[in-house]
């Protein structure tokens, strides 16, 4: 793929998964007025719903384990006016110490349709760790879409980002 420090991970489908679209849908993801209303007070924004950053997944354990574990709430920590979850103390304590660290590129958001030029949410199994950033994408199709080319698909998600994130919270 020409990225060596490219990591992935598949797990068994969920039934969020199971969707047959190739390319996410062009939609700005949240789903109450409260998260709205966090987003606006935030310098980026932060895939959330119900007020839980990234479906509950723990940022961290992409990186300490390698895969998609789901968060606890009882191991929470507010950043960028979201709640995160995570597996275990040791893992939220880490996070919070440096969240930049571990918290996923572009919010959170699908990496590729970032790339694209508009958001989408993501399945916390559809990942991918590329020179240290964590990337999440809409399903493992379009993960796997998605790193056909990771350098380009980078470039356009980085570049399109400020735009995106504007638009998002307009």
């Amino acid at each position: 793929m020409g990225c060596a420090s490219l990591q992935t991970k598949d797990s068994p489908q969920s039934s969020v998964e199971l969707s047959t679209d190739p390319v996410p849908p062009a939609i700005a993801v949240s789903s109450n007025k409260a998260d709205q209303s966090q987003i606006a007070n935030v310098k980026e924004p932060i895939f959330a719903e119900n007020g839980v950053a990234i479906r509950g997944a723990d940022p961290v354990a992409y990186f300490q384990v390698g895969q998609a574990l789901q968060g606890n709430k009882q191991f929470t920590h507010n950043w960028m006016g979201v709640n995160w979850w995570f597996s275990s103390a040791k893992n939220r304590d880490l996070f919070a110490a440096n969240p930049e660290q571990y918290a996923p590129q572009y919010g959170g958001f699908c990496a590729f349709a970032v790339a694209n030029g508009y958001t989408a949410p993501i399945v916390p199994e559809a990942w991918s760790i590329v020179e240290g950033k964590l990337y999440l994408n809409f399903s493992l199709r379009v993960r796997d879409r998605w790193e056909r080319d990771i350098p380009g698909n980078i470039a356009r998600a980085n570049e399109n980002w400020p735009a995106v994130a504007a638009n998002f919270r307009g």
